[in-house]
């Protein structure tokens, strides 16, 4: 299964990148005269302070800060005024999404937010699942090692990755598994044919191994035999299979693969790089501004560049602004609207099974709206073989594109070209699409996975497809 996506089993995106969840209204704090009050409040994930958080206060007011190492925030010198508090990181989704702040004469203090990480579950033929207490735990194929247990040995149950802590973020790849720890450290085990585990050899590895030469990073994602990464510098550093120039150096082809990481071109203009996305043969990135960049594959127009020739250097998507997240599919590409805006989703590239969801099968070469998919609260998206994958704002998942295995988790095994409601999902916090199967991580930390069950990759102890969704964790 290739990686296309993030929850962690091989997903073709994942992306992903910087998402937002739902406007909710909050408490009203009243008083009485006065000028010059204040908002504050905290932000954590799991149970630990959220650094890094971007918090902006819009409404009668207009300010931006950021949460420090213990989570908190400030805004200051605030006259009586409405405002609207809205958290943003990339990799996370917040509940709620914003919150509103009535200031009468008094402080605005306690309005909290909880970060759910959206790189909490990956998957592919094999699933990962990042704990919040920083553990990783996998299920599903392990021709290559990729469960990271020393064996070979498929697992259709939950398995602890042993020797890992303090891990931030998950991808899955084909035949192989990524984790970004808190200390900046990339770590990587399973197949590494192509020199997609980063350490100077080809040979596979059954437990995790450090990186070479990786620090300071910041955002991983795993394509079909290839590794991408995001340093704090908003560099981008990529390693593994070249053959259509994915790793973005200007090389492609027959002998360009590389097993130790090297930088995507900055002589293209892309810089501050905030996520990245890896499908089957391309790479996306997301940059802080909200544009889209992409490499790599393109015979079926996932550049999205109206054109269907590779590029072996990064290239801009035109047409895309305010871009929040990323997904990266086997050859088509899904990208999500600032929910503060339209929370439009947007998809290009292969579309034999609807994938692009705009109710055909015919590719697109440039962004297309996804039916239905503007305006609806969607705050997270995936991308797998031939379908994907977007959560809403009131915690359902909806899904397009092939149902051969059950992967669209409607109950039935037919395919749709515009996305259709999962049966009896709520409460989601996270998405993740393999190359036949779907998975969820939900805000009570269970898991469901539904879809393809080859390898026993839903967790549920069995190997038995289900097009409904079924319980992992």
């Amino acid at each position: 299964m290739k990686n296309y996506s993030k929850v962690e089993h091989m997903k073709f995106s994942v992306a992903m990148p910087v998402l937002l969840l739902s406007a909710v209204l909050m408490l009203t704090l009243s008083g009485c005269g006065g000028n010059e009050h204040g908002i504050s409040g905290t932000i954590t994930s799991g149970g630990s302070p959220l650094s890094g958080v971007t918090v902006t206060l819009s409404g009668n007011s207009s300010m931006v800060t950021t949460t420090d190492a213990n989570g908190k925030y400030s805004f200051s010198d605030l006259s009586d005024v409405t405002d609207i508090i809205t958290p943003s990181l990339a990799g996370y989704t917040f509940r709620p999404a914003s919150r509103t702040a009535y200031i009468y004469g008094e402080d605005a203090a306690g309005f909290n937010f909880y970060g759910v990480s959206l790189s909490s579950v990956a998957a592919t033929l094999h699933t990962v699942y990042l704990k919040n207490d920083g553990t990783v735990w996998v299920w599903g194929r392990n021709s290559n090692g990729q469960l990271g247990n020393g064996t070979t040995t498929d697992s259709h149950i939950p398995i602890q990755v042993s020797g890992l802590s303090g891990m931030t973020a998950i991808a899955a790849g084909n035949n192989f598994t990524v984790a970004l720890k808190s200390d900046g450290t990339v770590w990587i085990w399973g197949g590494n044919g192509n020199g997609q585990l980063g350490n100077g050899t080809t040979t596979d590895s059954h437990i995790p191994i450090q990186v070479s030469g990786l620090l300071a990073m910041t955002a991983i994602a795993a394509g079909n035999n290839f590794t991408v990464a995001v340093k704090n510098d908003g560099t981008v550093w990529a390693w593994g299979s070249n053959s259509n120039g994915q790793l973005g150096n200007g090389t492609n082809g027959p002998g360009t693969d590389s097993n130790i990481p090297v930088q995507v071109s900055g002589t293209s203009g892309l810089s501050s790089v905030v996520g990245v996305a890896a499908g089957s043969n391309h790479t996306v990135a997301l940059t802080s501004s909200g544009a889209v960049w992409a490499w790599g594959g393109n015979g079926n127009g996932q550049l999205g560049n109206g054109t269907t020739t590779d590029s072996n250097i990064p290239l801009g998507v035109g047409g895309l602004a305010s871009i929040m997240a990323i997904a990266a599919g086997n050859n088509f590409t899904v990208a999500l609207k600032n929910v503060t805006l339209d929370s439009s989703v947007l998809a290009w590239g292969s579309n034999n099974n609807g994938q692009l969801g705009n109710g055909t099968t015919t590719d697109v070469y440039v962004p297309v709206q996804v039916s239905g998919m503007v305006g609806t609260g969607a705050i997270g998206i995936a991308a797998g073989f031939d379908h994907a994958v977007a959560m809403k704002t009131d915690g359902t998942v909806w899904t397009w594109g092939g149902n051969s295995n059950g992967q669209l988790g409607n109950g039935t095994m037919t395919g749709s070209v515009t996305p259709v409601q999962v049966s009896g999902m709520s409460g989601v916090g996270a998405v993740a699409a393999g190359e036949k199967d779907t998975v969820t991580f939900k805000i009570d930390s269970t898991v469901w996975a539904w879809g393809s069950n080859s390898n026993g990759q839903l967790g549920n102890n069995s190997t038995t497809d289900s097009s409904i969704p079924v319980q992992a964790l």
